[in-house]
């Protein structure tokens, strides 16, 4: 019996669940293949800790993925027609494919490359080393108010005190957390002796200095970029359709157009917005969409028609060092409740969310089901299809 080949190209949250969840639905004439760049699955939501002194945030991808998953250690160079071509030459032929290559450090801000990151391995390692070597008294600047912005000048600002630390926003400070939410977020920070600068938005990084509008200018031994991420060119490079920032695009079922051979899932795709106008690039859109995805895939396997996108949020998590934290409830449109978790209580509940996410993924994604999505847009009132 000829066996059916799903290859999942790329091991974070996305990728992992769906590997898993079609490896534990599927027949035993399906394989499944996971393609990743290094043998390890990266805690991503941990890189902020690990590049402020803790323990390192990965776990050997056989920890995570189904023993009947397969593993080949190696960068995807090309998606072609049912193969994928890895950098050292290796061809790797697929039935289906699972596009999970997720998003990385970028910007539009001249000067990023002379900024360290939290959003990739290698970039929280780098800024460990570089807070190992700086000076006591050393101007540590993190960019960007969003949530990875707020948790990494935490974090820095708790392990290394002896550093100065500012934390500078181009608007207000997570604009996506409501009033009660955000003012204690800036309250922690204040205690913390973090420097937060609101309306602050840097034009450009130089290496000990960082350029705002303006014109201003402001000292800085150790730049940390926590702006926006962008996704990989593969699916550029590969001729596949993408959307402006280089996302792939799919339609309501994650499925590509013109290739339902490929379901792409996580952050480097772009669903229409009509049924995914409200998800961030976060791990608690990446396993629902790493679901829905092998779903998809599942669905077709079978002849059955797969069903559109429905993933609805629940809450924003913000870790303010290792005793304190912000968890905001939201509307399944990601919108802020007044309901607001801090302190002590919102670092218990961030630290077991970051722990039952690994278990999640690695032993229950096969029997995962997700909180149903707000209402499609053009469904809503005033609002044209």
């Amino acid at each position: 019996m000829t066996s059916t080949r799903i290859v999942v190209v790329g091991a974070g949250y996305a990728g992992v669940t769906a590997a898993n969840r079609i490896r534990a639905r599927a027949g035993s004439d399906v394989t499944v293949t996971m393609v990743n760049p290094i043998p390890e699955f990266v805690e991503r939501i941990r890189l902020h800790q690990h590049a402020a002194g803790a323990d390192p945030a990965t776990r050997p991808l056989a920890e995570m993925l189904h023993r009947d998953v397969e593993v080949i250690v190696g960068s995807a160079d090309a998606i072609g027609d049912r193969e994928v071509v890895l950098a050292d030459g290796t061809v790797v032929a697929f039935d289906r494919l699972g596009y999970a290559v997720g998003s990385g450090p970028g910007g539009g801000v001249p000067g990023v490359e002379h900024a360290h990151t939290v959003s990739s391995l290698d970039g929280s390692i780098g800024l460990r080393d570089a807070l190992d070597r700086a000076r006591p008294g050393a101007v540590v600047t993190v960019i960007g108010g969003g949530l990875t912005g707020i948790e990494t000048a935490a974090e820095i600002a708790e392990r290394r005190p002896g550093l100065v630390v500012r934390l500078l926003s181009s608007g207000v400070l997570a604009p996506g957390l409501s009033g009660g939410g955000r003012d204690a977020a800036l309250r922690s920070l204040d205690r913390l002796g973090v420097d937060v600068r609101e309306h602050t938005a840097v034009t450009r990084i130089e290496p000990g200095e960082l350029t705002v509008a303006g014109g201003g200018t402001a000292l800085c031994d150790v730049a940390v970029w926590a702006g926006r991420f962008v996704v990989p060119d593969l699916a550029r490079r590969s001729g596949l359709p993408v959307d402006e920032q280089g996302r792939l695009r799919t339609d309501e079922t994650l499925t590509v157009v013109g290739r339902p051979d490929v379901v792409g899932v996580g952050d480097a795709v772009a669903p229409p917005e009509r049924v995914a106008h409200h998800l961030r690039m976060s791990c608690q859109a990446a396993i629902p969409l790493g679901v829905h995805g092998a779903d998809t895939v599942l669905a077709r396997l079978t002849g059955r028609e797969p069903k559109p996108l429905s993933i609805g949020m629940t809450l924003q998590c913000v870790s303010l060092g290792r005793a304190d934290g912000v968890v905001q409830v939201v509307r399944r449109d990601d919108s802020p409740r007044q309901l607001v978790l801090r302190g002590r209580g919102g670092a218990w509940v961030k630290e077991r969310i970051c722990r039952g996410t690994v278990g999640l993924i690695a032993k229950y994604a096969g029997f995962h089901r997700g909180m149903p999505g707000p209402k499609p847009q053009s469904e809503r009132v005033g609002v044209s299809a």
